[in-house]
């Protein structure tokens, strides 16, 4: 399991609040969502104030807190995941709040010995990922850096020093779920990242539907769907792992 790949090769990268609609049904949609084909999942701790994210995510947090999930929740969502004998990445997503709660050092050492491969803090930039890069590596985890439409090219500099796996570029100043926009541009936008931070770059927010998925993927390295799925989930509350299967197999298709 390793979040470096082959950018020839595309990949598809699916979103999940870890506790939405419970933690058993979390260890279902990502084997689910794995047995699809997923590529990576980032896996998302349920925190009170997801600043970055849309109303459906906002929502998955709200059930999932409400549900009794936190961060050593997503550890025990790995560690199930795991034992199941699904073998794909796993990035934990979320806000640096709750993994400064937990302890950066001890959340990295628990995360990478439950099978976790990486870190993504949407909050740090990356002039403060130092808070999170040196236990992580120490851990063994890889962190993913987010590049941004307004990322200076001395901002890019210090992302390429960390030498990451890939790096998720957030393809439109706002927050998740917002529509996809400013497709003409993103072709010329990708090719100028992915030289400055030597790295895979995987798109994210507003990629919804399949086409959406097939347009990124024709110029970036990796395509990222979360409030798609989250919604998915919401209207099936029951039973959600068939809907985000279908989802990911349409998905995993387009590109």
């Amino acid at each position: 399991m390793t979040l470096r790949w082959d950018p020839g090769r595309k990949r598809l990268v699916i979103y999940v609040t870890c506790g939405d609609p419970s933690l058993d049904a979390t260890v279902a949609i990502v084997r689910a969502a794995a047995d699809a084909g997923a590529d990576i999942i980032e896996l998302g701790i349920p925190f009170s104030d997801p600043a970055a994210d849309g109303p459906a995510i906002q929502r998955a947090m709200a059930r999932a807190l409400a549900a009794g999930a936190g961060p050593r929740s997503a550890l025990d969502v790995v560690r199930r995941v795991r034992a199941a004998g699904c073998a794909v990445p796993i990035v934990l997503f979320g806000y640096y709040n709750p993994v400064f709660i937990v302890g950066v050092e001890r959340f990295c050492r628990e995360a990478a010995a439950a099978g976790a491969q990486g870190l993504l803090v949407v909050d740090l930039p990356v002039d403060e990922l130092g808070e999170v890069v040196p236990p992580a590596r120490a851990a063994g985890l890889e962190v993913v850096p987010l590049v941004a439409p307004t990322s200076s090219a001395e901002r890019m500099a210090k992302v390429a020093a960390l030498d990451a796996p890939f790096v998720y570029y957030v393809s439109i100043t706002g927050v998740t779920g917002a529509a996809l926009r400013g497709l003409d541009e993103l072709p010329q936008r990708i090719a100028a990242v992915r030289a400055a931070v030597r790295a895979p770059v995987a798109v994210g927010f507003g990629i919804a539907t399949p086409e959406d998925a097939r347009r990124v993927a024709a110029c970036a390295d990796a395509v990222v769907v979360g409030t798609a799925v989250v919604r998915a989930i919401e209207e099936q509350p029951r039973d959600p792992g068939p809907a985000v299967a279908r989802l990911v197999t349409l998905l995993k298709a387009a590109i």
